[in-house]
């Protein structure tokens, strides 16, 4: 599948935002932490990866009625869904100046993933920050895609070619209307 970018401007996906703030200074702080074993762009991605993929469960798979949108409240309160991870992992990768951007998958209601760009790769690679027992299977690869889910075309599942920027309008909004959970789940969008 060939990865669109949905703003031809590269800078674009190094931005902040109100859900990808990475100049807040948990973020800033969890950057530093995970830098001290990266030295360079390549290793600080796997690390970025693997940590928000192992030690910051998912909410649905912990039970945590939490529910977090910005990247520093993902960070800072150990919870999140998909989106919520994703957020985070983003704005771990742009503090450290490596183009992020969000990608969507739709199954019976739309998964949130991550795309990244690395010095001296002329193509985006798509990694899943999925992590627990339903994403076990998701890995940091850049020879091929090892995500969390797999689509299947039959069954009408969708990989969204775009990546975003920004979050999706729809993703932002179930996360800020939810009150906890429960709630989000009766709000997840099923398309973009």
């Amino acid at each position: 599948m060939e990865l669109i970018q949905d703003t031809p401007d590269l800078a674009a996906y190094l931005a902040a935002d109100d859900a990808i703030d990475h100049e807040h200074p948990v973020v800033r702080r969890t950057v530093a932490m995970l830098s001290a074993d990266a030295p360079d762009a390549y290793t600080y991605a796997e690390a970025a990866i693997t940590f928000v993929r192992d030690a910051i469960p998912h909410s649905v798979d912990s039970g945590d009625p939490r529910v977090t949108w910005r990247a520093s409240d993902v960070l800072e309160k150990r919870t999140g869904i998909c989106y919520a991870k994703s957020h985070a992992l983003v704005a771990l990768l742009r503090a450290r100046g490596i183009p992020a951007a969000l990608c969507y998958q739709k199954f019976e209601a739309v998964h949130g993933l991550i795309a990244l760009k690395l010095p001296g790769r002329e193509r985006w690679v798509r990694q899943d920050a999925r992590g627990g027992e339903a994403g076990a299977g998701a890995q940091f690869r850049l020879d091929r895609e090892q995500l969390a889910f797999t689509v299947r075309p039959e069954f009408n599942e969708v990989d969204y070619p775009v990546l975003f920027a920004e979050p999706h309008p729809a993703v932002l909004q179930c996360l800020r209307d939810a009150v906890d959970r429960p709630r989000l789940a009766q709000l997840l969008p099923t398309a973009l």
